[in-house]
């Protein structure tokens, strides 16, 4: 039985749960219903089913930026913050449509 691909997949993503950075090259993944939070090393940081997730775009953060509440935590996404790859607005932008296409709730 073949392993189903992830919906959504980022690596390189500096984690924040303010007021500290919880790692500078983390990975956001959604895959079976489920949002998680890794370090480089791959422990998890936090994780939630994606219909009890909310995210959206934060008013005060660049485009890279995402916030995401999951169990009550909210949790700064910078994407493509190792490498200040360009595409982090673009990878921004697919983890919201990934969250709400899920069933989370966009805030």
């Amino acid at each position: 039985m073949a392993m189903a691909e992830p919906e959504f997949s980022a690596t390189g993503v500096r984690i924040e749960r303010w007021p500290r950075s919880l790692t500078r090259a983390g990975q956001v993944l959604i895959k079976d219903g489920r949002l998680a939070l890794l370090t480089s090393y791959g422990r998890v940081i936090a994780s939630a089913p994606v219909r009890a997730v909310r995210a959206g775009k934060p008013w005060f953060a660049d485009d890279a930026s995402t916030i995401a509440t999951l169990n009550g935590k909210r949790y700064r996404l910078t994407m493509g913050q190792r490498d200040h790859r360009p595409e982090g607005r673009a990878l921004a932008g697919r983890f919201l449509e990934a969250v709400r296409g899920a069933g989370g709730a966009r805030s």
